[in-house]
């Protein structure tokens, strides 16, 4: 008889979602599936809006990126409008966007994976979390908080608030850097680089324990798709998008964000509420693809900063071309957040920075508009359509686990099959298994913009948890 293992909740990544692993009569993975089970309307409920209320209304997407969705919601709108938006407002940006990123990475590596790679796939699942963490390597512990209270703490100095800020707006920004903040930043600097490096320190002696998890964790040659400056630096507030193939040869290139909707295109599966994304000339699932930090150091040929393109040199020799083991996405957030403590650094230098004038004005000059950033976790595009009024009548979003999500499946069943043998398995299996979707840290409640009718079920319980009525779509 087939059985079917389900694991419910998926623990330790944003949102909710579960993994259901089929076993035929033999006890062999037939088949495996990551599941994401909630529900959200954004893309039908502001409808109706005024497009400069977006930013405000998409930042409220989720809690932990609320600066992707707002500096993507921002360049639509500012489509619309058909404005540049001033230097300091570009710059100060670009640094929002950069906190973001540091304190996103932070909270992957060390509150979500951390406890996996220090404790161990094995350990007790009572003490796997980052207290237990704490206990083994209060240095670690230490260097996880401080680093993420780093970038929240910059996000809140720019825009006065850390979790949904209003800060940002369609042409720029609402309130300029004073030079006290300014000075703030740079004192703290130091101490961020220094929890940086304890994290790269205690990464490279851990991640050759973890070769045979390597080598299953949605390790399969892909597609990789990224932005990146016109001098291939890496890129995540500007630039155009480059996809290339599993040998690193571009597929296409300088992609902009109103052509990303002519080139790619979103199915639907009828196990998940989240889309699927993919490369149209080679149609789906074929033209599938990875996006985030594994795919925009595989893309791009340099950092840009000193210390960061340095350890990109290092990265790159894990492989000849891209990497394709999922599991480096840990070692590609570290590189990451180094490029942008080191880019910060950079921007405050700007002697622009604190200039007053952050906000160009307008009305509505197209009915259309498109904004395209790097999240943490990867691409995230943005386009609306208005009317002559200002009201919104169309809204489409792409993030990054729309992205991921055929790469997260294929890892799934990858490591079901290496894990899962003649219809037996152990709690470390099941946690291995869930740690392959940890690797791509999605954000599942901002990938629930489902296209399509989905299949949905709806069930009553009385008090006794006794079903009272179904309904199924």
């Amino acid at each position: 008889m087939s059985q079917t293992i389900t694991i419910d909740p998926v623990t330790r990544l944003e949102g909710h979602g579960k993994i259901t692993i089929q076993l035929n009569g033999q006890g062999e993975v037939e088949d495996a599936h990551f599941h994401v089970t909630q529900v959200r309307g954004f893309e039908k409920f502001v409808e109706g809006r005024p497009f400069y209320e977006m930013p405000s209304i998409m930042a409220r997407i989720c809690g932990i990126c609320p600066v992707s969705h707002l500096l993507a919601s921002a360049k639509a709108c500012e489509a619309i409008m058909s404005v540049r938006i001033p230097h300091a407002a570009l710059q100060l940006r670009r640094m929002l966007n950069l906190a973001q990123i540091v304190q996103s990475h932070a909270l992957s590596f060390f509150h979500l994976s951390s406890p996996d790679l220090l404790l161990g796939m094995e350990s007790d699942p009572a003490q796997r979390h980052i207290f237990g963490v704490a206990a083994a390597r209060p240095d670690l512990g230490l260097a996880g908080i401080g680093l993420r209270r780093f970038g929240q703490t910059v996000i809140e100095l720019l825009s006065s608030k850390r979790v949904h800020t209003g800060w940002v707006i369609p042409g720029g920004v609402t309130e300029p850097l004073s030079e006290a903040k300014r000075d703030q930043i740079l004192g703290m600097l130091p101490e961020a680089y220094g929890f940086l490096n304890a994290a790269f320190e205690a990464y490279k002696k851990i991640a050759p324990n973890f070769k045979a998890e390597a080598e299953v964790f949605a390790n399969y040659p892909s597609n990789y798709l990224a932005l990146l400056g016109e001098d291939e630096s890496f890129m995540i507030t500007d630039g155009e998008l480059r996809l290339i193939d599993p040998e690193g040869n571009i597929i296409e290139d300088g992609m902009n964000a109103p052509r990303f909707a002519e080139v790619f295109g979103e199915a639907v599966e009828p196990y998940s509420y989240t889309k699927f994304t993919y490369y149209k000339p080679l149609g789906y699932p074929e033209g599938s693809y990875r996006v985030g930090p594994l795919a925009r150091l595989n893309v791009v040929k340099k950092m840009g900063t000193p210390k960061a393109d340095k350890e990109l040199a290092e990265f790159k020799q894990l492989a000849k071309g891209p990497v394709h083991s999922s599991f480096y996405y840990h070692h590609a957030r570290l590189v990451e957040a180094l490029y942008g403590l080191e880019r910060i650094e950079e921007l405050l230098a700007d002697p622009r920075i604190t200039e007053k004038h952050v906000r160009s004005t307008a009305g509505v000059n197209r009915n259309y508009g498109a904004g395209m950033i790097e999240a943490p976790r990867g691409v995230l595009h943005h386009q609306y359509k208005v009317d002559d009024d200002g009201k919104m009548v169309w809204a489409s979003m792409v993030v990054a686990t729309g992205h991921n999500n055929n790469a997260m499946n294929r890892g799934v069943l990858q490591a079901a099959r290496a894990y899962v043998k003649d219809g037996k398995f152990t709690a470390g299996a099941l946690n291995r298994i869930e740690a392959v979707i940890r690797c791509f840290d999605p954000c599942l409640s901002c990938s629930t913009h489902a296209a399509g009718q989905m299949p949905l079920e709806l069930t009553l319980v009385d008090a006794e948890g006794k079903q009272v009525d179904r309904i199924a779509r």
